[in-house]
């Protein structure tokens, strides 16, 4: 059986990914300071995950 062509290259998996696991969303609540340790991991607020890219250039 041959291996999926997304799994073969380690550069391949640190793409850009539009969602972010719990602990990504956690780590970057508590950059922001909006996030407490007593508050409970399920039913976290959504977070915005933008990959930049250079625009055209004007």
């Amino acid at each position: 059986m041959s291996m999926d062509r997304s799994l073969r290259y380690r550069a391949a998996l640190s793409r850009h990914r539009n969602v972010l696991s719990r602990a990504e969303r956690l780590a970057i609540l508590k950059d922001q300071g909006r996030w407490s340790e007593d508050r409970s991991p399920l039913g976290l607020p959504k977070l915005a995950h933008r990959k930049g890219h250079a625009g055209k250039g004007h």
